[in-house]
């Protein structure tokens, strides 16, 4: 086997760096199979294999040249350089790649022990999310100010809605089909993909279906069942294409139609998310349903989301007087 591993989109080959590729075939295969078999989020597999590649790139650069070379003081040694210029979740990221790499490594028989296994990353410790959050009058102003004159905008509206009213991530909203959006009694429900491939199902909120029923209508694909729902724009920009859009694409939707409604906060795709789940709780929800409603695994994740307490505090700093 060569040291090509990977080709990108633009075709081009990935390098592996030569403390894999002297350590011989089955390593190279091993190494390989944990970012293609083992790993089946795409994001996560390339983050980690961008992590892998610096630090295997980072052990070369200080005369490391065996896979069997690297100690725990080595890890730790790299854990230590990271964090004098990278956020501490960064840090733990990396770390976690290597050491999850290595047990696969070692179950492989490639190397013998898990240089990472007793190297502790630095602690971090979050209670509250950096997402920004919309108040209620600045998500009613960019969603009023996208107006319904053309299919491209009744898109805009209905995907923004979608993130809105059902807490879901915008990787959730754009993979869904025009068939995951279907009637189930009186009423239209929404079957999103969240992350681990779990299937999440949920009740469109009515202005949510109001937005999609007319979204479908105009965009005519109603009857393109296993068609992406929300797709690309054409060139001009007055109709659509067969092409699902992605979150780069709804990424820079956001920025335009929040600049365009005058809102200063840098918003993205997981803000409507966040701003969801806080109106939610705003308006007596309770923790409970929203992370059901979220598809969080703990409630502690949905409470990062929860910024009811941004007005308590604001009010308490308004008491100040000068």
């Amino acid at each position: 086997m060569s040291g090509d591993l990977a080709s990108g989109r633009d075709g081009r080959h990935m390098v592996i760096p030569h403390i894999l590729a002297s350590a011989g075939e089955d390593a190279i295969t091993r190494f390989a199979e944990y970012f293609t078999a083992h790993i089946r989020n795409a994001n996560t597999r390339r983050a980690y294999f961008r992590n892998a590649l610096a630090f295997l790139r980072w052990c070369e650069g200080r005369g490391i040249c065996s896979l069997k070379d690297i100690r725990p003081m080595t890890v730790a040694a790299y854990v230590e350089s990271l964090g004098q210029s990278h956020a501490k979740p960064t840090v733990k990221q990396h770390l976690a790649t290597i050491r999850m790499l290595f047990d696969w490594l070692v179950t492989g028989q490639v190397v013998p022990t898990n240089p990472a296994h007793a190297v502790r990353g630095p602690k971090h410790v979050v209670t509250r999310g950096k997402t920004p959050v919309l108040v209620v009058e600045e998500t009613r102003a960019i969603l009023d100010g996208i107006g319904t004159a053309s299919v491209v905008a009744l898109r805009d509206r209905a995907l923004i809605a979608a993130m809105f009213f059902t807490f879901a991530r915008v990787g959730a909203v754009v993979t869904m089909a025009v068939e995951d959006y279907y009637p189930q009694g009186k009423r239209m429900w929404l079957r999103l993909q969240e992350k681990g491939g779990k299937v999440h199902e949920m009740p469109a909120h009515h202005t949510l279906e109001e937005f999609l029923d007319a979204y479908v209508a105009e965009a005519g694909i109603a009857s393109d069942r296993r068609g992406p729902l929300f797709r690309t724009a054409t060139r001009r920009g007055d109709a659509l294409t067969t092409n699902p859009m992605l979150p780069a694409d709804v990424w820079r939707m956001i920025r335009r139609r929040a600049a365009k409604a005058g809102i200063g906060t840098p918003i993205g795709c997981h803000s409507f998310r966040a701003t969801g789940i806080t109106n939610y709780l705003e308006n007596a929800g309770t923790l409970e349903k929203a992370q059901q409603m979220a598809a969080h695994a703990s409630p502690r994740t949905t409470k990062l989301y929860d910024r009811t307490d941004d007005r308590v505090t604001l009010d308490e700093v308004e008491k100040i007087r000068l």
